[in-house]
C-alpha cells in the first residue's frame, strides 16, 4: 500500500504539478488542450460494435440524504386540459443546482479557488454575482470528444463496491491498467469506477459529509500529471471523503481543477460502462459529451455518452 504523504506534501503538490501558463498567460481551457483534431479522429476509429452507452444517472428531483438540492421539475402545461387549446402541447420547466453529491455534472475550472487564485493564476473575485468572468464552462461549448478510458476499481479488487471512505492509490490504477489491458495517455479522459452508484442502487443513500465517500487519494496526483489526461470523471466525486489531510479537504479538485486545469466530472454512473466494457474485453471507447452553453456558468449537467 501506498505511503500516506503529509498535508504539507500535499500542498507542495499543487505548485510542483501546477500547469499555469504551460498554454499561455491568459488559457482558460487547461488540459482540453491536450485533446486535438488527430486524438479525436483516432478516438473515433476505437468504434467497433457502435454500443452507446449512457454515463449520467436521472436528474434527482426527489430529496435524499445525498441530496439536499434536488432538481425542481414543474409543468407549465399538461395534458388533461389540451382540448381547450387551439395547439395542444405540454411544457415543463426544470431548475437544477449542478454542483453537488447527486446529479452528474462537470465542473469548470472556476469552482474551485486555492489560496485566492483559480487555474492559470486568475482571481477568484473573477467570479462575481453574475457568474465568471475567467474559466467558464463555455469554455467547452463545442464539445468534449476523445478517448476514454475507464478503470474498474471494484472489478480488480474482487468487490462489488469500495465502501464511503475507502481510498484508491496509484498502484491501484496501476493494476486496473495492467488487468484492463489499457494505459492512460495524454489527451484521454479518465473515468474512474468506485462503485458507488451500485451501492447506492443496493442500499440506497447516504450523507456524503458523515459517512464518506469512495476515491482518490491525494498521493494520486503526480499520477494524473504525468499522464496529461484532459478529463477526470467518476461515479463518485474523485475525491475520498473525508480525504484524511488536515487543511486539505478536497485535494483532488484542487490539485486537478486549481493547478492542473483538469475539468472534473463527479456523481457518474459507470455500472453499465464496466458491464459493456467486460464483455467486449476492452477498456478504451470513444467517449462525447456537451455542456450546456451557460455563459459564466460554473458547471453544466451533462449526459456523458461513451461508444464502443
Amino acid at each position: 500500500m501506498s505511503t500516506r504523504s503529509t498535508p504539507a506534501e500535499v500542498i507542495a503538490m499543487f505548485e510542483k504539478l501546477s500547469n499555469w501558463g504551460r498554454w499561455g498567460n491568459e488559457d482558460e481551457r487547461g488540459a482540453l488542450n491536450f485533446i486535438n483534431d488527430a486524438k479525436r479522429a483516432a478516438a473515433a476509429r476505437l468504434v467497433k460494435s457502435g454500443e452507446m452507452v449512457s454515463l449520467a444517472v436521472p436528474l434527482a428531483t426527489i430529496p435524499a440524504a445525498d441530496n439536499p438540492m434536488p432538481v425542481t421539475h414543474l409543468m407549465v402545461q399538461a395534458g388533461y386540459d389540451s382540448h381547450e387549446m387551439a395547439l395542444p402541447y405540454a411544457g415543463d420547466y426544470f431548475a437544477i443546482a449542478p454542483h453537488g453529491m447527486a446529479n452528474t455534472h462537470i465542473d469548470a475550472l472556476c469552482h474551485v479557488f486555492w489560496h485566492g487564485k483559480m487555474y492559470n493564476g486568475f482571481d477568484a473575485g473573477e467570479v462575481g454575482s453574475h457568474g465568471a468572468k475567467k474559466c467558464a464552462i463555455t469554455v467547452a461549448r463545442e464539445g468534449i470528444v476523445g478517448r476514454g478510458v475507464l478503470l474498474d476499481i471494484p472489478k480488480i479488487k474482487k468487490i462489488d463496491w469500495l465502501e464511503p471512505g475507502e481510498r484508491i492509490f496509484p498502484e491501484d490504477l496501476d493494476a486496473a491498467e495492467s488487468e484492463h489491458h489499457v494505459r492512460v495517455a495524454e489527451g484521454d479522459i479518465l473515468l474512474i469506477r468506485t462503485g458507488r452508484a451500485a451501492r447506492r442502487k443496493a442500499k440506497g443513500g447516504w450523507d456524503p459529509n458523515r459517512v464518506g465517500l469512495p476515491g482518490l487519494d491525494a498521493t494520486c496526483l503526480p499520477w494524473l500529471h504525468s499522464r496529461k489526461i484532459a478529463v477526470l470523471g467518476s461515479d463518485s466525486v474523485s475525491d475520498v471523503v473525508p480525504s484524511g489531510y488536515d487543511g486539505v479537504p478536497l485535494p483532488i479538485h484542487v490539485g486537478t481543477l486549481v493547478a492542473m486545469g483538469v475539468h472534473l466530472i463527479d456523481n457518474a454512473d459507470f455500472d453499465a460502462l464496466a458491464a459493456a466494457c467486460a464483455k467486449a474485453n476492452r477498456y478504451e471507447f470513444l467517449f462525447t459529451m456537451g455542456p450546456l452553453i451557460l455563459n459564466r456558468g460554473t458547471a453544466s449537467p451533462i449526459n456523458p455518452i461513451a461508444i464502443l
